[in-house]
């Protein structure tokens, strides 16, 4: 069953596949979209679940995408995948190939480690297309009974299969975009991956528990953080985090590393838009406060 899930799957993704296309896809200019996986902390033998979000979604919208998310299946099993709103368009009731073939479908593969996504539509009309930004689908797991405490990345990944049925070439491509007629539009596609955190602090090495956006580690959150994070990207010789101050300072897709995002988001702590209870947040989050 699993086995007819993943060739189902591949016929999806087949509809913006470059290499099964006979006409080479036009590369949509300056329009790129962003794949997103949250972090989530748990500890050894406890659930977690983490969205998969996308942002920056033109307006033409997306008729077909296809990617995957690859984890170490020694540490986190993944249990669950459940379709997002993004994903519940319209196209699930009206398309008339749904009955052959998911709108949503995906595909768990716990001895690779390795999740298969893929969403497609045959409806040319694209209103019943995935447009704006928001949660592709959420996954759930669970960590294992004996995993020590560390980092699990859930890395966004091409998809792991053949091109097509018996070419033996590797899929190396994350496809998102649409058909225009006979013409494949593809856009370009940025990725941000997420991570389980496993026991008090994801594997820093001893730290202590976290206090989200601390960042010079005063007991405060405040501009003060922001600056830190800001002067240690810029100048990382003269401005160091301790390995505490990394932990607390990665607000922003969790897992990631600290970056300007997580500067501009404990900013937001400072104006009162949000508090610390907030973090860690996803670039989708941050990127909805940016725009109000």
């Amino acid at each position: 069953m699993k086995a007819k899930k993943i060739v189902i799957g591949a016929v999806s993704a087949a509809m913006l596949s470059l290499s099964v296309c006979s006409i080479a896809p036009v590369f949509a200019a300056g329009e790129t979209v962003q794949i997103s996986v949250a972090s989530a902390e748990a500890k050894a033998g406890e659930t977690f679940s983490v969205d998969v979000s996308l942002s920056n979604i033109p307006s033409s919208g997306i008729q077909c995408c296809d990617f995957a998310i690859k984890y170490d299946s020694s540490l986190i099993t993944i249990n669950s995948v459940k379709e997002g709103a993004l994903a519940n368009t319209a196209a699930v009731k009206d398309d008339p190939s749904a009955a052959m073939l998911s709108i949503f479908d995906k595909s768990i593969d716990n001895d690779n480690g390795n999740v298969t996504l893929v969403w497609s539509t045959s409806l040319e009309d694209s209103s019943y297309w995935m447009n704006g930004d928001g949660v592709f689908c959420t996954l759930t797991g669970t960590v294992s009974k004996d995993a020590p405490d560390g980092t699990v990345p859930l890395e966004i990944v091409p998809t792991s299969r053949d091109t097509f049925t018996g070419s033996n070439i590797p899929n190396d491509v994350i496809s998102v975009g649409y058909f225009n007629k006979k013409e494949v539009i593809r856009y370009s596609v940025e990725t941000k991956n997420g991570a389980v955190n496993i026991g008090n602090g994801g594997g820093s090495g001893g730290t202590d528990t976290v206090k989200w956006g601390d960042a010079d580690e005063s007991g405060d959150v405040s501009i003060n953080d922001a600056v830190l994070i800001m002067q240690s990207i810029a100048n990382p010789d003269k401005y160091k985090l301790s390995a505490q101050g990394k932990l607390n300072a990665d607000v922003v897709d969790n897992g990631g590393g600290v970056t300007n995002s997580d500067a501009l988001a404990i900013q937001y702590v400072e104006s009162q838009t949000i508090t610390e209870k907030d973090f860690p947040m996803t670039s989708v989050q941050l990127d909805e406060l940016s725009s109000d």
